[in-house]
């Protein structure tokens, strides 16, 4: 496999691959990073030294969701139907076959969650906050979540994580069902690597077969969602309930939408 990323490092120990993104502080949601986190997992996919998979990240946050005060970040405009080019990074990160457990060590936001769901497990931390944002500025869920977080969750917690936009800590997703161990800071990313390495220790096969049979229709169900949700938000990034959401943001207040 290559070791040509930009952006993302690839390390092993025995059969443990590690995916660290490396935009610290915050790691934010771009086109570039998820393609190459996708390009990694794609030639993980084809190394046969690769039993499982860790995904972790430099830095405070794990990956903090879109930068909307940076100018590149604005979304641009699209057909009604075109799909948004972010979720076929999505679509190939979901389709890796080989177990993936996520060291969600801070703040995992709007699309940076859908990245830790892309994981098999989430290890974090008490310090570390989940949010699907995305209501709170103004528009649809992405990046797959619409199908994702109620699967992990149920339909009526995602709902009201979707609808308020609220954040919840490492103890509360936990409880939730959104993460799996919770562990102090300073070992979330060697508590993952440990439940890696007990996975990879189980017969690859195995362990592949038995994750097709439970994630059976995952990827097709996944790729209706991201087209259902690329079409809500192309129609919604034009409204002026958007812009108020991002100046909202931007500004730390209380977002004051119009409906319009």
């Amino acid at each position: 496999m290559s070791n040509d990323y930009t952006d993302v490092q690839v390390t092993f120990d025995g059969h443990v691959a590690t995916v660290e993104m490396c935009k610290p502080p915050h790691n934010f949601f771009t086109i570039p990073l998820i393609r190459t986190l996708a390009d990694a997992f794609e030639d993980l996919e084809a190394d046969r030294r690769c039993h499982a998979i860790v995904l972790a990240a430099q830095g405070t946050s794990f990956c903090a969701g879109a930068d909307f005060s940076n100018r590149e970040a604005t979304p641009p405009q699209r057909s009604p139907r075109a799909l948004n080019p972010i979720y076929d990074e999505a679509l190939r990160m979901f389709a890796c076959r080989k177990p993936v457990v996520a060291a969600v060590q801070g703040p995992a936001i709007g699309g940076g969650l859908g990245v830790a769901l892309v994981a098999d497990f989430r290890v974090t931390c008490a310090e570390a906050k989940f949010s699907a944002n995305f209501n709170r500025l103004g528009f649809h869920p992405g990046f797959g979540l619409s199908c994702t977080l109620p699967r992990l969750v149920g339909m009526q917690k995602a709902a009201m994580l979707f609808y308020t936009g609220r954040r919840i800590n490492g103890t509360e997703a936990v409880a939730m069902g959104l993460a799996d161990l919770l562990v102090p800071q300073d070992q979330v990313r060697a508590e993952a690597q440990k439940l890696a390495r007990e996975i990879a220790v189980s017969a690859p096969l195995a362990v592949q077969g038995t994750r097709d049979t439970l994630r059976a229709g995952l990827v097709e169900q996944i790729r209706l969602a991201v087209a259902r949700e690329s079409e809500q938000q192309n129609w919604q990034f034009k409204t002026e309930d958007f812009k108020e959401g991002v100046a909202a943001m931007a500004a730390r207040r209380e977002p004051v939408f119009k409906g319009e």
